[in-house]
């Protein structure tokens, strides 16, 4: 489905129940009313919508990508709740019950509780949800635990938000409203059962097993897994899944970590893991054997369909697994292209897999560039950051312009490189990157 496509979709769905509200023909009342009515219409259309924009759906992130996704989801969510928020103090309208002769609702807004409480509820639970979201390594919350209340709280708000517009709306009374705003917290609730119930029930079918737990840098394991029974997973180089390590799929301890391992190297997979908290500080403790359950493949930071001349690799930390994922199919496949890796880190020891990229390095012909910003004495190679003059000296050639970069480390440092990679002539949609974290 095309992107333009998926995007109109969204928007005729979003803005469905504002032209049922129009299309009602109810005597106006005042402006700042109207408005009222419409902040609260809009803020739980959106609030519902934003069910779909989990990043779990790949029939939308495939075409936008799922750090994009993720992003509107985020700032989506926080716009719902400033629409909401003002929506009960725009009204200038009376508030008492309506007199049977104002049966529309022109002259009175409901002050029946019944019809209110849920309303107060939705509207006290929306902005503790996204600022709950936004301060969440503020708040020290861990990441399952945060998880679960983030999901529950978002099912509480749909579901009270929904009960108050059809207990308190002017327009909602309208039975074709009352049936979008059911249908619509059905779907919601349903994508909602997708991610928690459907896709665990279908892992269970597809189990896997750890064969190896290997450390390959300074509190970075690569952990291969083995499906325990004989089924196909189809993926491209670049790619994650959301893991699950020694639990059933219905727990709440599932991440989503980059695939390093290459598509045509067999059924084995391999996941590089950085110990930052919460589950990766036991990465090094899983024992060979081990089930696991994974929901993938999902984003799309692959190479794969582009015929790009040339493929640049920009990594940073543990932003190397994906690039490790794409130099091994690309060296299995003998792909004669040129390729560029330039990876960051602190430290000597955080270099992740350093004798194979340097066996790539050498074999495949790839130009090959660590980079450190905390180098030991006797370092000769790079140092600081990946900065826009280090680019300038690999990119700056015409030819250059054509190829693929391919970006995966931390937020600061890929909105660095693409700044600096579009001030080098590099077109927009020859760079990829994939971000999880924003302010």
């Amino acid at each position: 489905m095309p992107t333009g496509l998926l995007i109109l979709l969204y928007l005729v769905a979003a803005l469905l129940p504002l032209g049922l509200a129009w299309a009602q023909g109810l005597t106006p009342r005042p402006l700042v009313d109207e408005l009222a009515s419409g902040a609260g219409i809009l803020a739980l259309t959106v609030i519902l919508a934003e069910f779909l924009l989990l990043g779990r759906y790949r029939f939308v992130a495939r075409r936008l990508g799922t750090d994009i996704v993720m992003r509107m989801h985020q700032l989506l969510a926080r716009g719902a709740a400033i629409l909401a928020l003002v929506h009960p103090f725009l009204y200038t309208t009376r508030r008492a019950p309506a007199p049977d002769w104002d049966s529309h609702r022109q002259f009175f807004v409901t002050a029946d509780f019944s019809a209110l409480w849920p309303g107060i509820i939705a509207w006290l639970l929306l902005p503790a949800l996204v600022l709950m979201a936004i301060g969440r390594s503020t708040l020290g919350f861990r990441y399952e635990t945060w998880r679960m209340l983030h999901g529950l709280g978002a099912a509480l708000i749909a579901g009270f938000a929904v009960l108050h517009a059809l207990r308190a709306g002017r327009y909602s009374a309208d039975p074709a409203m009352s049936i979008v705003w059911l249908a619509l917290l059905g779907i919601a609730l349903f994508a909602l059962a997708y991610v928690y119930v459907l896709t665990p029930l279908v892992q269970l079918r597809r189990p896997w097993r750890v064969s190896a737990v290997t450390p390959v840098a300074l509190k970075t394991w690569e952990v291969s897994l083995r499906p325990a029974r004989n089924f196909p997973f189809r993926y491209h180089a670049g790619q994650f899944a959301w893991l699950n390590i020694g639990t059933n799929p219905f727990g709440l301890w599932e991440n989503p970590f980059s695939i390093s391992s290459a598509p045509s190297a067999g059924p084995e997979l391999r996941f590089l893991i950085k110990e930052l908290g919460d589950f990766t500080d036991t990465i090094g403790q899983i024992k060979p054997g081990c089930r696991a359950y994974l929901d993938g493949p999902h984003g799309h930071l692959s190479v794969t369909g582009h015929s790009a001349p040339g493929i640049a690799l920009i990594a940073g930390g543990v932003g190397i697994a994906p690039m490790l994922a794409t130099l091994r199919e690309l060296h299995a496949r003998n792909d004669p292209r040129p390729t560029a890796l330039i990876y960051g880190n602190r430290t000597e020891e955080q270099i992740a897999c350093r004798a194979e990229l340097e066996s790539i390095a050498s074999e495949h012909g790839t130009r090959l560039t660590h980079v450190l910003s905390a180098p030991p004495k006797d370092w000769h190679g790079a140092t600081g950051m990946v900065s826009p003059d280090l680019l300038r000296a690999h990119f700056s050639d015409p030819e250059h312009k054509r190829w693929l970069y391919v970006l995966c480390g931390p937020a600061p440092m890929l909105e660095a490189v693409e700044d600096a990679l579009i001030e080098l002539g590099i077109p927009s949609r020859n760079i990829l990157s994939e971000r999880f974290s924003y302010d």
